[in-house]
């Protein structure tokens, strides 16, 4: 985990993610309250303790991320007025790539899900993107060569 690093969200994004959080919160809270397993049966340990245990280190391991996160977020909102022709986190952004039309939203790592037309501002596609304006075109360098003519970008 990158401690100094700032985790870029929107509204919605935020609002799932400490949703997320409260429930984990929960999960663990349930969990230890039922009785833990007996450590030891005999002299040899016990395979019920041992992974009741794993399960509430992975726990304790995700509500530990996002404290982190939560403690080091920011909410994505618009640029100022001169700079929303640019590609800036919380832009819709009309594309056309070799003949094919597409729009995409530029969000944070952690709301990026390109089959939702969500892309983080730190993919191969975002950073070549970022900054630019409509009528810039970007080459993507990924398995193939792909050109990015940008059509519009628009922040709601």
């Amino acid at each position: 985990m990158i401690q100094d690093k700032i985790f870029y969200l929107t509204k919605n994004g935020l609002k799932k993610l400490e949703t997320e959080f409260q429930k984990l919160k929960e999960l663990r809270r349930i969990k230890l309250g039922k009785e833990a397993p007996a450590v030891f049966f005999s002299e040899e340990l016990n395979a019920e303790f041992v992974s009741f245990r794993d399960d509430m280190d992975l726990l304790d391991a995700k509500l530990e991320e996002f404290e982190h996160i939560l403690k080091n977020y920011e909410i994505i909102n618009p640029p100022p007025l001169i700079d929303r022709d640019k590609i800036g986190l919380g832009a819709t952004v009309a594309i056309d790539v070799d003949g094919k039309k597409d729009e995409f939203f530029m969000v944070g790592t952690l709301e990026a899900d390109p089959a939702l037309g969500k892309i983080s501002n730190e993919s191969p596609v975002g950073k070549a993107l970022f900054g630019l304006k409509a009528g810039d075109e970007a080459i993507v360098n990924s398995p193939v060569k792909l050109v990015y003519k940008i059509e519009k970008v628009n922040y709601k």
